[in-house]
């Protein structure tokens, strides 16, 4: 049987944290890892109380303070390959990623070919629920102009609900990730491009959070899209091997 992990950052998800977990367990067989940057509002607490109700299926990586969505997930891929996962998940704790499309996503890896699947709100029309016209055109658009920068075949660049082969996690060397913010799913997703694996984009709805706040703000969707150039550069002056 194949050993699944769903990836989740977290900061400050106190309202979301144990329905996402639960809602995820009821449905699929993954296990989850919750990467925990010391939140104030105690989301590490019901995370730890959790655990003694599923201590074979949850766990908590907890980290001295807010470091950022990239090293966030670098921190679990890698907690991932040490314990041996096959599939490697990352997604959202607010519901804006329905956990019901985990399935999906494994299945385009498992029986289709996928060495990465994403979790695409573009690649069939616009599939985007609540979110004001502002900042659905700001992504939108935003993933037109990293496709064209950098000539990846991919919609949605900027997704961040993904499902990678255990195999191409290990033949990325992290240490040459340099985005830290949203620029980091976006590195990523190139990455995995440039090395020759195989991309394939999954239609999801998303829907913004209902409960919370959002992490996202014009500042850090900025950096990653300024950021791009300076991808696109470094690209021209480095080899893309995989690591053995």
């Amino acid at each position: 049987m194949d050993r699944k992990l769903v990836v989740i950052p977290t900061y400050n998800e106190k309202e979301n944290i144990e329905n996402i977990i639960r809602t995820v367990f009821s449905i699929n067989d993954a296990h989850i890892l919750v990467i925990e940057d010391n939140s104030p509002d105690g989301t590490a607490a019901i995370v730890k109380n959790l655990m003694q109700e599923f201590p074979e299926r949850l766990f908590i990586e907890e980290r001295k303070g807010k470091l950022g969505l990239g090293t966030a997930y670098i921190h679990g891929f890698k907690w991932a390959l040490a314990h041996n996962y096959d599939y490697i998940f990352e997604m959202d704790a607010d519901f804006s990623h329905d956990p019901h499309d985990l399935d999906r996503l494994y299945k385009a890896c498992k029986e289709e070919g996928a060495d990465l699947a994403i979790g695409s709100r573009y690649c069939q029309g616009v599939n985007v629920l609540n979110w004001p016209m502002s900042r659905l055109l700001m992504s939108y658009y935003g993933s037109a102009y990293v496709r064209i920068v950098l000539g990846i075949p991919v919609r949605d660049t900027t997704a961040g609900f993904k499902c990678y082969k255990a195999e191409v996690l290990r033949a990325i060397d992290f240490s040459r990730i340099h985005h830290i913010g949203y620029g980091f799913q976006i590195e990523m997703k190139f990455t995995v491009w440039k090395l020759k694996f195989n991309i394939k984009e999954v239609s999801i709805v998303f829907k913004d959070r209902t409960k919370g706040t959002s992490k996202m703000s014009k500042g850090i969707f900025s950096e990653a899209i300024f950021g791009v150039i300076k991808l696109k550069i470094r690209s021209w002056f480095r080899s893309w091997k995989r690591l053995a």
